[in-house]
């Protein structure tokens, strides 16, 4: 049974939550938006997820950034300042008692439209901000056993198709990625880029380690994930050699440990991709090292 890189614990409280729409904080099962919102007829927004620890947003500062960027590009107001929206951020988080073990979803849409057509001169007022924060911890297992990942037919576009940058809403492209994989019976689906190297996961940053380097792919076709920047960054301050580079599925079958990150996960070892086995389908101490050196990392830059 796949168990995904979003595989989590069920808490029983956050059938109680309260959401954020445009200001006003409601219920779960009152929370909604208008059929007629470009979010919903066209996927036309962009997202974070972010992480909450002892009361702070982890790395927030750069998914903010990320979400204002995402806007920018594609023309949408954000209706706020970034500190506007970090305290709405965190004024939900206490609403719901919040602290720790928190995922928060932040989703901007370029709002409401008159009727349904794609040019933006058909919308009206501003644009849709929601806030869903949920308790929500990655499963032990999924933080030890490891993944199996299949290469996937989809590959990652060219920038000028839709860049890979673009956090947006619309995630099409991944969701077929992740069907394939889903049904070839794998967890998550690997992505190649448009010249046939290594990219990126439907949802998380790819890694290998071989002959104790760590290689990720060039930041060309992936998005430019903050928890990616932050494994590279710790493995430089750790004298770990790491580069950003092209590298084949050959390279891949033959690597010594792999690993994928994710703002939810942080970092999750892979045990197989396409039938081949990775370090005999166990965690590698590179995997385990950068694990114990993320945590670290986290709890002393977001301390109580």
């Amino acid at each position: 049974m796949p168990i995904g890189t979003h595989d989590y614990m069920d808490d029983e409280r956050n059938n109680n939550i309260l959401i954020y729409i445009n200001g006003e904080l409601l219920p779960r099962s009152e929370a909604k938006i208008s059929v007629f919102d470009s979010g919903f007829l066209l996927g036309d927004g962009v997202w974070e997820g972010i992480r909450l620890h002892n009361g702070k947003l982890v790395f927030g500062k750069d998914h903010l950034e990320r979400l204002s960027d995402g806007a920018k590009a594609l023309d949408i107001e954000l209706g706020m300042s970034l500190s506007k929206i970090e305290a709405a951020v965190l004024d939900t988080t206490k609403a719901n008692s919040m602290t720790s073990g928190v995922h928060i979803r932040l989703i901007l849409t370029r709002g409401l439209k008159k009727t349904p057509f794609q040019h933006p001169s058909a919308n009206v007022g501003d644009s849709t901000l929601v806030i869903i924060p949920e308790f929500k911890i990655a499963s032990d297992e999924s933080k030890t056993k490891g993944l199996r990942l299949f290469t996937v037919h989809v590959h990652r576009s060219y920038p000028d198709i839709q860049d890979p940058k673009l956090n947006s809403l619309s995630k099409l492209n991944c969701i077929i990625a992740c069907i394939q994989a889903d049904k070839a019976g794998y967890d998550e689906a690997l992505m190649l880029d448009p010249h046939g190297f290594v990219s990126t996961c439907n949802s998380t940053n790819f890694f290998i380690v071989k002959k104790n380097e760590v290689w990720t792919s060039t930041p060309n076709y992936c998005l430019n994930g903050v928890t990616r920047g932050n494994i590279i960054r710790l493995c430089r301050e750790n004298n770990i050699p790491v580069y950003e580079k092209d590298f084949s599925l050959m390279e891949v079958y033959s690597a010594d440990e792999s690993f994928v990150t994710g703002t939810f996960a942080g970092v999750i070892p892979v045990k197989e991709v396409d039938g081949r086995i990775i370090n005999n389908g166990k965690r590698g101490e590179i995997t385990q090292k950068l694990q114990n050196l993320y945590s670290e990392l986290i709890d002393n830059e977001f301390p109580p």
